[in-house]
């Protein structure tokens, strides 16, 4: 029962961890850009796809092949980059009225990219974690599934939420939607800027 209850609980814990301020920062900069909730859903999805993919791909390797490297504080840095790098980004993107990114491939991928790179930072956190409350390394690698199916589910819903101010269908005040993006945007580069300085 002690190994079986980590397992049941993996997925509420993956929801709660798509609520975490860098992972709300980096989805609320990505769809601040889409006009409709489907785009900002699709998105969401392929955020916590990417974030899952990294997840059980590098936890396996950090449980099975004993490596430690991938532990460092650097990536934690490296999401902090990010951050910054998509918060000026988008400043610079709602100054060009000509920006807007085409639905289609490109922007399921960037959503995804995203999500790699905040897996990776967050894996070796979380194999510690789960290392100390299962020993069976085969259980643990199932324990990173079901939470990551917890997380694409939890950015599901942060996608959706995040993305209502931003719909058309909220005929949002110029003004008000161009201070939304400038806030957002800020933020980021605050928060990635404060991660940058914790990590290294």
């Amino acid at each position: 029962m002690q190994v079986v209850l980590p397992i049941l609980f993996a997925s509420v814990a993956g929801m709660g961890h798509a609520f975490e301020p860098d992972h709300l920062l980096a989805v609320g900069n990505l769809i601040s850009r889409r006009d409709t909730m489907a785009e900002a859903l699709r998105d969401g999805v392929y955020w916590g796809l990417g974030h899952t993919t990294t997840l059980v791909v590098v936890g396996s390797f950090i449980l099975l092949g004993r490596v430690t490297f991938l532990t460092s504080g650097y990536f934690e840095a490296a999401v902090g980059l990010m951050l910054v790098v998509m918060g000026i980004s988008r400043l610079l993107d709602q100054r060009r009225e000509a920006a807007k990114v085409r639905p289609g491939v490109a922007p399921s991928r960037a959503a995804y990219a995203v999500g790699l790179l905040h897996g990776l930072a967050g894996s070796g956190a979380l194999v510690l974690l789960v290392m100390s409350e299962i020993r069976n390394p085969w259980l643990s690698v199932l324990y990173f599934l079901v939470f990551g199916i917890g997380s694409i589910l939890g950015m599901f819903i942060v996608a959706g939420m995040c993305s209502v101010p931003f719909t058309k269908r909220m005929k949002i005040n110029r003004v008000l939607k161009l201070s939304a993006v400038t806030l957002s945007s800020l933020l980021c580069i605050g928060y990635g800027g404060w991660m940058i300085y914790g990590s290294i």
